[in-house]
């Protein structure tokens, strides 16, 4: 947001400027010229307001997602397992940050991760639809004679508070007041064109559906937003130079046409965001495709809701997507098999010693909650190679059978730990430079320390890392030149303090699959009773040495080397799940 404070007032003058300037000029001709049009002044006035439109409804969007965008967020993350619930988390997420090309890259970036599956993605797709609408619905209010005292007040609020939040909301407001004051600098212009026979016939002639289908989604395939469609089609309406018969099918075809911005996005993404952009498409192509023959008597039921042209044609987007959506919720199931059907995912061979990033996508950084649940996905990747690498650690020691790696039986166990050392090692240095661009967007503060957040865990992550990689050979050189084992005792407490260490990394990956704040809290709380119990262990050790009951002083050694490993790596675990639980305290509040 900080291009706006710097930008918007020296953008949208001039832009003001040109826009109204024809109108005055209208205004003040003399009633010999009263009916000749000025084509060059209509077409500059016309642009001019359409650019107010459009700038003022990307300010407005912006605006709502840096106010809501990580609340949002968390909500796309926890409360889509449900198809039902996914439609209408979709429709309520689109209509507070109004935009759905936002939330469907939102969603493209957590069916990428693995939070969402491909099928509760789609419910996400039908109600973003819906929740498009919701800018047409308030487009349709007659608010126009306000629209300048929305610029006012949303100026001042975003120019001069010192408060992220309450500037955030100022250029919601002006955003609001320009989309507005826009869309009556063009009824303005075009209530000439009224009585030009040309302009007339053109307008009738999206009467015929398949005329009003091609000409919405040409026009929105243009610039990118079936929303600036649509009230571009309802400034037609308020000013009387266009029917309800022929904005339906215009806005049919919006639906279409806002079908390009997702195949653009899905041309170099991955696998899963091209399934997300053609399941787009197929909803509304075949929406469009079952309405488009029965539009007269959709009419009629449209009609009655309203004595409005305006608030009909937003009506009628509304129904229309909540018609689809009813049709096609049922069917989400058997789209999603059929699509991935034809674009099925590509095998991969399993390779433990090449190292490959899979979720820290750049060309999202320009979205900080997108980019930071890349982060987050990436993050829980290490989690789960710390995880296989923890799983593993204590094997060597408390067993003569030869080991392998835990993935590739035939390779050497100790090559294939540092190799997943390496790795952990690799992803940590990408993850931090993901972060550190990510840092550098506009941030708010929220989101500043959430990556800040991200960056300790990753840190931590790396510290046990370091941790295992620094001792972890040399504890097994000690453990081959041993005569003697450990003490059954000593042998039972190392496996029972191992699997109790075990049990929290799990955790860890397991509040990563689905950021249960639970799992963060049940590992804080058994991090206090583990310390007890490393602590009752050692003693319980130092015992038995006193006693002469132990048969090896370099087994003893080892046993609390190998203790004191174990229990670096649990405080390592404890920090994180500290920062964590900060990290979700941030999300929602």
């Amino acid at each position: 947001m900080k291009q706006y404070i710097k930008k918007a007032p020296f953008t949208f003058i001039p832009m003001f400027i040109l826009a109204i300037m024809p109108t005055l000029v209208f205004a003040g001709s003399s009633s010999s010229t009263e009916n000749e049009i000025s084509w060059f002044l209509m077409v500059t006035s016309l642009f001019g307001g359409l650019g107010m439109f459009l700038y003022g409804m990307e300010m407005m969007s912006d605006g709502m997602k840096m106010t809501a965008g990580n609340r949002m967020r968390s909500i796309l993350e926890k409360l889509t397992s449900n198809r039902f619930f996914a439609v209408g988390v979709g429709a309520f997420v689109t209509m507070v940050i109004q935009s759905s090309s936002a939330t469907t890259v939102m969603l493209v970036s957590f069916v990428n991760s693995g939070l969402l599956s491909f099928a509760q993605g789609l419910g996400v797709i039908l109600g973003s639809n819906i929740g498009s609408t919701v800018t047409a619905q308030i487009v349709a209010f007659k608010v126009t004679d306000y629209a300048l005292g929305l610029i006012a007040a949303g100026a001042l609020m975003s120019l001069f508070s010192k408060k992220d939040s309450t500037r955030n909301i100022g250029f919601v407001i002006l955003g609001f007041g320009l989309l507005f004051y826009g869309m009556k600098v063009m009824s303005d212009t075009m209530k000439p064109l009224r009585a030009n026979p040309t302009f007339n016939s053109i307008l009738t002639s999206f009467e015929n559906p398949f005329m009003g289908i091609l000409a919405g989604a040409v026009f929105t395939a243009l610039i990118q937003s079936s929303s600036a469609t649509t009230g571009i089609v309802i400034t037609l309406a308020s000013g009387g130079s266009i029917t309800l018969e022929a904005g339906i099918p215009l806005i049919l075809g919006a639906n279409i046409g806002t079908c390009v911005t997702a195949l653009l996005a899905g041309l170099n993404a991955s696998r899963e965001a091209k399934r997300v952009a053609i399941a787009h498409v197929t909803f509304n192509v075949i929406g469009v495709a079952l309405f488009c023959f029965w539009i007269p008597t959709f009419a009629e039921l449209v009609a009655k809701t309203s004595d409005n042209v305006p608030r009909q044609i937003a009506n009628a987007h509304t129904f229309f997507n909540i018609l689809a959506t009813v049709v096609f919720i049922p069917f989400t199931t058997n789209l999603a098999s059929m699509i991935i059907r034809f674009f099925p995912d590509q095998e991969k061979s399993r390779n433990i010693e090449k190292p490959s990033v899979l979720n820290l996508d750049e060309k999202v950084l320009e979205h900080p909650p997108v980019a930071i649940s890349n982060a987050q996905a990436e993050i829980r990747g290490v989690v789960g190679l710390t995880e296989r690498v923890l799983g593993s650690l204590v094997a060597p020691f408390v067993s003569d059978d030869l080991q392998g790696d835990v993935e590739d039986p035939d390779q050497d166990f100790e090559k294939g730990m540092h190799v997943r050392l390496d790795k952990i090692e690799f992803l940590n240095r990408a993850i931090s430079s993901y972060l550190i661009k990510i840092s550098n967007q506009d941030l708010d503060d929220a989101q500043s320390r959430e990556v800040f957040s991200l960056v300790s865990v990753v840190n931590y992550l790396n510290s046990i890392r370091n941790a295992v990689g620094l001792r972890f050979s040399n504890l097994l050189g000690k453990k081959d030149s041993l005569d003697a084992e450990f003490s059954d005792a000593g042998h039972n407490e190392l496996i029972k303090y191992h699997n109790k260490m075990l049990k929290q990394i799990k955790r860890l990956g397991q509040f990563f699959d689905k950021y249960d704040r639970k799992r963060i809290e049940k590992i804080m709380k058994k991090g206090e009773k583990y310390k007890d119990l490393e602590e009752k262990y050692r003693i319980e050790h130092i015992k038995r040495i006193s006693a002469e009951e132990s048969e090896s002083m370099a087994a003893d050694q080892l046993q609390l080397e190998l203790m004191d490993l174990l229990k670096e790596i649990s405080i390592f675990i404890d920090l994180i799940a500290s920062n964590l639980l900060e990290l979700e305290s941030i999300e929602n509040s």
